[in-house]
């Protein structure tokens, strides 16, 4: 007799301890079923139905909607389901482009692994479609012939994100996912967070590749190369070569970079120093002032549009700090002004959208702008295999001393209330170690969408909160407009932060978790761990910014849209 707690699955008694659907309890069994349509934060599709399970009477059913009750008996690998399965792979890739060796999802493509590992022979005649490009967008590129009508980007993008930017068009065989009216990438409301990326599992969804034009400025004797390298690509880089989940793998970036032609690496800590001081001042005089409140961060450039899109009323509640990556290329670039060669500066960043904040108006200097490209790291990547250099056994290199220092609040910018506890620790009066911990416990840190704090700056109660995900966001800012009273706002696009962009390696909530911890034992580390106690600022804003901090720290949001 089966325990009414009990299910058995390939006749393995295993417990129900809340899970609600088979799935779950199969994954607990040690059972691997692939999917491609289920992600656990978004809702049940049931379209692939390759998580398919078979019940003691023979009915098949999708793991991913059944719901679990005590005494089922599942079986998860008889030869019907091995066929099915096998069926369902056929048929999908009758239909698929078949460029897999030229794919931008080359290795890391769902489909590509499962037939790999199902054995597929085609039976089908091929109706594959040819590539079905629109590459408008500076942050992603679409590809429909590699769309398998999963659904997982239009989930994300109207369940998560709520931009609404794509959707199912059309029906039966002729559905795709498309834009309202099928317009381009660029003119739709797409924010490029590129969290339609993270959830494609067949490469349809890619971010825009610029690596070509990197490798060409490498190799011109008459460039001088810069490149800035963000916090979180530290430490999600090594996942892709051979470094354990989560660990700081910014010396080997460094020798990488150098090897491949960079005259200068520099971390875009350095700049978050300057956003920080920059920031709080920011939120002292509008705390002061009582104006403009809540101040909500600018760092992440696809919350920015977001807002210019959907809440152009509160652009100015929106920091006129510019971001870490624009703030310290607008420094590097005043610094190297007279420079015989000519400055070519690339940013290294975690996420999709920051191509296009680098194309924007208001960072460009007599037309140009201050940050020539910006890869991503799983770009990077690309570049140090192309290269031929093996990553996990290179010695570890130091940045450029000349921007050689920033702290370790610099460092967790790259994680979901980073910005915010950086702000923390040079807003409060107390600069001691323990106060550190203290501030560490403020509830700021975790995975959380929302979290919330008070704190005191002085005599005074300062409310904050920090969201990622713009579903979230979009829930944060009704309640600002119906009263709620916030002082301080951080926001991220992505869900769990930079760590979580587009531009990174997949990352389950287990990954995300091991990278912040990585970012944070960073931080725990560094002999400077608050941005007004780096030397290197001071030297900064006396030898190149004085007389010039609006200009190379500041913008202004206006809510037009940018090429």
């Amino acid at each position: 007799m089966v325990n009414k707690k009990l299910v058995m699955i390939d006749d393995v008694p295993v417990e129900i301890e809340g899970e609600k659907n088979v799935l779950a309890l199969i994954r607990k069994a040690g059972v691997k079923l692939p999917t491609f349509c289920y992600h656990s934060e978004l809702s049940i599709y049931g379209a692939c139905r390759m998580c398919v399970f078979e019940d003691e009477k023979g009915n098949i059913d999708a793991a991913c909607s059944a719901q679990p009750w005590p005494g089922m008996v599942i079986k998860t690998n008889t030869q019907r389901l091995r066929q099915y399965r096998k069926m369902i792979m056929e048929l999908l890739l009758t239909n698929h482009s078949r460029d897999c060796n030229f794919c931008e999802n080359h290795g890391s493509c769902k489909l590509q692994d499962f037939a790999t590992f199902f054995n597929v022979d085609l039976k089908f005649p091929t109706t594959n479609q040819e590539p079905m490009i629109d590459n408008s967008s500076p942050c992603i590129e679409k590809d429909q012939s590699k769309c398998i009508l999963c659904g997982d980007c239009v989930r994300m993008c109207n369940e998560i994100q709520t931009v609404g930017a794509i959707d199912f068009a059309r029906r039966g065989s002729k559905m795709t996912v498309s834009t309202a009216f099928n317009e381009p990438l660029a003119e739709s409301n797409c924010v490029g967070c590129g969290q339609c990326v993270v959830a494609c599992p067949t490469g349809a969804f890619v971010p825009k590749n610029d690596t070509a034009k990197v490798w060409k400025e490498l190799g011109d004797p008459n460039n001088k190369v810069i490149v800035q390298v963000a916090p979180a690509v530290r430490v999600a880089i090594g996942e892709r070569l051979g470094i354990p989940e989560g660990k700081n793998a910014m010396g080997r970036i460094v020798t990488s970079l150098r090897r491949m032609g960079a005259a200068e690496v520099h971390d875009t800590s350095t700049g978050a120093d300057l956003t920080v001081l920059e920031e709080a001042n920011e939120l002292l005089e509008r705390v002061t002032s009582g104006k403009n409140l809540p101040l909500l961060t600018s760092c992440c450039p696809a919350w920015v549009k977001f807002c210019e899109e959907n809440y152009p009323e509160m652009l100015p509640n929106v920091s006129t700090c510019k971001s870490p990556m624009q703030m310290l290329a607008s420094v590097l670039r005043e610094h190297n002004k007279d420079s015989e060669k000519r400055i070519v500066q690339v940013a290294i960043m975690p996420c999709t959208a920051k191509k296009y904040e680098a194309l924007r108006d208001e960072f460009k200097k007599d037309g140009r702008p201050d940050v020539d490209y910006v890869i991503t790291t799983d770009e990077l990547v690309q570049m140090i295999r192309e290269s031929g250099i093996v990553f996990s056994e290179i010695e570890a290199d130091s940045i450029d001393a000349s921007f050689g220092v920033r702290s370790g609040a610099g460092v967790i910018f790259g994680v979901t209330g980073g910005v915010t506890e950086a702000v923390l620790r040079h807003l409060s009066e107390d600069k001691s170690t323990a106060n550190l911990k203290l501030i560490a416990m403020e509830g700021i840190r975790g995975m959380e969408g929302v979290k919330e704090a008070t704190i005191m700056v002085g005599e005074r109660e300062v409310n904050i909160a920090v969201v990622s995900g713009l579903g979230n966001v979009r829930k944060l800012l009704e309640k600002v407009k119906t009263g709620e009273k916030y002082d301080f706002i951080e926001v991220m696009a992505c869900p769990g932060g930079c760590i979580n962009g587009a531009g990174q390696p997949y990352a389950s909530l287990d990954t995300k978790v091991s990278r912040g911890k990585g970012l944070y034992a960073a931080d725990g580390v560094s002999s400077v761990r608050r941005s007004e106690e780096n030397p290197l600022v001071a030297q900064m804003y006396e030898e190149i910014i004085k007389g010039k901090e609006h200009d190379l720290l500041h913008t202004s949001h206006t809510g037009e849209k940018h090429d």
